[in-house]
């Protein structure tokens, strides 16, 4: 008897789930994102808010959420009621790094009450320099950072994030010393402090500079990607200089709270995935050097961010990288 009602407890909840999926959405679904306009994020965060509505219907509206490294919008998310009225657009920084960063003062755990709908987007990215710098190359900035130690100072998107700990890795590995600057609005805080010569030189996505590097107004030095770009042919790789294991190409992914009724996730999967497999979607996302990357099911992308949770980890420890 018992596992009768057990069986009928199961029953009536998949059956309120579907017919809650079947609603969805009723009422606006806010899109979260931890930094502000202009960065890559907020890319492609507005690209899909703009277009949902003409796969899945209701109102989609991106709400910009800055501060503590991502983690106010980290913890917004995890913390909304799981109906799939609040998603989070996250990236690699808040959904695999901050847990092991932030791990005393953070109060979510996104591995654990986050689920992953899909990845988005994944982005190139590079060594940018101040154009005052006087370096046209890695070589070249290597020994200028040796010939003046402490001397440049290196933009993040805050402290614990990746383009901290990729320099970390970097200023390490070549036996240089420079100051960090984190910027709580990602590349909105970076972008310009590099041309200002505030900071003069980053690990920072192209997405957000390419219209500054065609101007001139910010150098690239290095790409992170395997190969070179079509849109920077005379940029060397990292690997190309000796580097293989430096820098990280980025993803942007939609996440949920843990408990949203899978029908609600699968429904937000398949909408996303008819917007960005659209051959128009894809043209104009590649212009702003976001290459779509769909993954393919929500199951697959929630393990695949615990691995990538791990890996950082071992990043973090090597580095004694702990935000207070």
């Amino acid at each position: 008897m018992p596992k009768l009602i057990t069986l009928l407890l199961i029953a009536a909840f998949t059956q309120t789930a579907f017919a809650q999926s079947s609603d969805y959405p009723s009422k606006p679904v806010r899109l979260l994102v931890p930094y502000a306009p202009g960065g890559a994020t907020d890319i492609i965060a507005r690209q899909i808010a703009a277009k949902l509505p003409d796969v899945i219907g209701g109102t989609w509206i991106v709400e910009n959420r800055v501060g503590a490294s991502g983690n106010l919008a980290l913890e917004a998310a995890a913390k909304a009621a799981p109906d799939g009225y609040t998603l989070l657009v996250g990236n690699v920084s808040t959904n695999a790094i901050n847990e092991i960063t932030f791990v005393k003062s953070l109060t979510v755990k996104p591995t654990r009450d986050l689920t992953g709908i899909t990845r988005l987007v994944e982005i190139p990215h590079i060594i940018a320099a101040s154009a005052a710098l006087p370096v046209s190359s890695v070589a070249e900035l290597v020994d200028y950072a040796k010939k003046n130690p402490g001397k440049l100072n290196f933009a993040s998107a805050g402290p614990g994030t990746y383009p901290e700990l990729d320099m970390w890795k970097f200023a390490a590995r070549v036996g240089v010393k420079m100051v960090h600057i984190p910027y709580k609005t990602g590349a909105a805080g970076m972008i310009p402090a590099l041309m200002s010569d505030e900071c003069q030189v980053a690990f920072i996505n192209l997405a957000s500079t390419l219209a500054q590097i065609r101007a001139g107004k910010i150098k690239v030095l290095a790409t992170a990607m395997p190969q070179r770009l079509a849109e920077l042919p005379n940029v060397p790789t990292l690997t190309e200089l000796g580097y293989p294991d430096m820098g990280t190409n980025a993803w942007q992914a939609l996440f949920a709270p843990a408990a949203t009724p899978r029908p609600i996730v699968d429904r937000i999967y398949h909408a996303v995935a008819t917007v960005l497999n659209k051959p128009d979607m894809k043209e104009a996302l590649a212009k702003q050097m976001l290459t779509v990357s769909l993954s393919k099911s929500p199951q697959e992308w929630t393990e695949q961010v615990r691995e990538e949770t791990a890996k950082w980890a071992e990043v973090v420890r090597a580095n004694n990288v702990i935000v207070e």
